[in-house]
């Protein structure tokens, strides 16, 4: 199979062509962060964002770029990561004031700002969030916690899964002895409403329960708690990638995300047609500008309510954070789990570790970073 398989995933490293010009062409000197997409950018409407810049710091620190890094870049990224956090409550958020309305945006920034400076050697410049004004009301008690989660509408798994798991950040905040009551009650809820034959949680088409079980799978791994009906799990992921169309990037990055963190036994066969699903499914994402959409039709403008399609409805949702102009163009959600996809097919393959070839002159000492003509911002360091 490694002969096989070597050959397949060679053949998809040439969807990166041009893919690393396209991401050093998102990183904005003057307040060290990524934007995240080009329409961002010569728009002139929007600002670097947290998320784009932690996935492009993901990226570069995948693709063994992290070493490479020059100075200025490093130096930029924390000071952008710093300059995002609250002194009051030790959250991170960014200029859009809806941002910090939408409870999932909030608890994602926490976990990427900090990840962030923590690769890049640094430390955030105020104390992480506890009891402040910005904790929920429904972290108040185990039983507040409770009757919280409860309440959360599975009507679409991918929101409400994602929305319960990232009550996480707010769990990982507390004290351990405190936080052991809130935990047990958390997967005493999760493990009681797990559908039994597909081993999927809440509703929705195949790929929607999929990316919500993935969602969960994020929560159960960061407690160190199983996930139950894993083998249910894995024969659903198989029938999704059969008989379902792929229009979301997350609906090809999330089930090779969870085989990865499921670790199941998979069949030769099995694995060659997972690889060649998912390699069709990607280059249909690819673009011009050399970077991957999120989205067949284009990039979500505001990637918070992208779970939700048209057609489809959930109720609560927070308002619409615009990041892009919503184009057919390279995104860094969409570039983030491209380059996640390659290296954990590898991984999952049995592959020996390869990196993807990276041009020289990109985010090292001598690095030039050629942006979009007639953007006035354009520079080279």
């Amino acid at each position: 199979m490694n002969r096989r398989m070597e050959a397949l995933l060679a053949d998809d490293d040439a969807l990166f062509d041009g893919f690393f010009d396209w991401l050093a062409g998102q990183y904005d000197e003057v307040s060290g962060g990524f934007y995240y997409a080009r329409s961002s950018r010569e728009s002139g409407r929007f600002s670097p964002d947290i998320e784009s810049t932690a996935q492009a710091l993901n990226i570069i620190e995948r693709c063994g770029l992290l070493e490479r890094l020059e100075d200025r870049m490093r130096e930029g990224m924390i000071r952008f990561f710093r300059s995002r956090q609250d002194p009051g409550t030790g959250w991170f958020y960014d200029d859009d004031p809806n941002m910090r309305l939408d409870d999932v945006m909030v608890g994602r920034a926490l976990g990427y700002s900090l990840h962030g400076l923590g690769k890049l050697g640094a430390e955030p410049l105020y104390s992480q969030p506890a009891e402040s004004g910005a904790t929920p009301a429904y972290m108040a008690s185990p039983a507040s916690f409770g009757d919280w989660l409860r309440s959360i509408s599975l009507a679409n798994s991918w929101r409400g899964c994602d929305k319960l798991s990232h009550c996480g950040a707010h769990l990982a905040a507390l004290a351990p002895e405190r936080r052991e009551p809130y935990v047990s009650e958390a997967f005493d809820y999760l493990n009681g409403i797990q559908d039994p034959v597909t081993g999927f949680w809440g509703e929705g088409a195949p790929y929607v329960r999929l990316s919500g079980t993935f969602k969960l799978h994020l929560f159960y791994r960061r407690f160190g708690v199983p996930m139950p009906r894993q083998d249910r799990i894995y024969r659903s992921i198989l029938d999704a990638l059969r008989t379902e169309t792929a229009f979301d990037m997350c609906y090809i990055r999330n089930p090779i995300s969870l085989l990865s963190s499921m670790r199941p036994d998979i069949p030769e066969d099995e694995m060659t047609e997972i690889a060649e699903t998912t390699l069709a499914n990607m280059a249909k994402l690819k673009r011009d500008d050399g970077g991957f959409s999120r989205e067949l039709h284009g990039s979500p403008p505001a990637p918070n309510v992208a779970q939700v399609k048209p057609g489809e409805s959930y109720p609560d949702m927070p308002v619409a954070v615009p990041l892009g102009l919503g184009l057919v163009e390279g995104d860094m959600n969409a570039g983030t789990q491209a380059v996640l996809i390659r290296y954990t097919l590898r991984e999952l393959a049995g592959l020996p570790h390869r990196h993807l070839a990276v041009p020289d002159n990109r985010f090292g000492p001598r690095s030039t970073i050629r942006y979009p003509r007639g953007d006035k911002s354009a520079h080279e360091h």
